[in-house]
């Protein structure tokens, strides 16, 4: 057995990385949205044009960045998303609600004291972690069969 995830959400730490090495050596292939901050928020009007107001600026960048995420979240068999806690992070919330809504395995990676502000995002979930850790443990008992812990 293959899987395909797609790791939507948070950008500014390291989650991506941790599940990525943690899978060595599984059969698995990831995919993301891009995660340079700059370049996804500068895409729309390096494409396609500047814009003078900072809305239409950011409106470019938004619909070509779900081109990519679209696809990711449509190829793949599992996604997991990941909600910070620095951030709003309403693009994750999207992202969940779009793969359940195709009826995709949703992994939803929050923090312990997000739980009630995302209980309507757990709801659509397989299962809810706290730690990158878990996820990956996930992907290896779905992919073996086998728990390691």
């Amino acid at each position: 057995m293959a899987l395909n995830v797609y790791l939507s959400g948070e950008i500014h730490t390291d989650w991506r990385d941790q599940i990525i090495a943690g899978t060595k050596g599984l059969d698995v292939t990831f995919s993301s949205p891009v995660t340079d901050h700059a370049a996804s928020d500068d895409c729309g009007v390096a494409i396609l044009g500047r814009e003078p107001d900072k809305y239409w600026h950011d409106h470019k960048g938004a619909k070509i960045n779900a081109i990519r995420t679209r696809k990711g979240i449509e190829d793949a068999d599992i996604v997991v998303v990941r909600f910070g806690e620095e951030y709003r992070q309403w693009n994750a919330a999207f992202d969940a609600g779009y793969a359940a809504a195709l009826d995709k395995s949703l992994i939803i990676l929050s923090l312990h004291d997000q739980r009630h502000a995302l209980k309507e995002v757990h709801a659509a979930a397989l299962a809810v972690a706290e730690e990158p850790r878990q996820v990956i443990e996930i992907l290896r008992y779905v992919l073996t069969g086998v728990l390691t812990g």
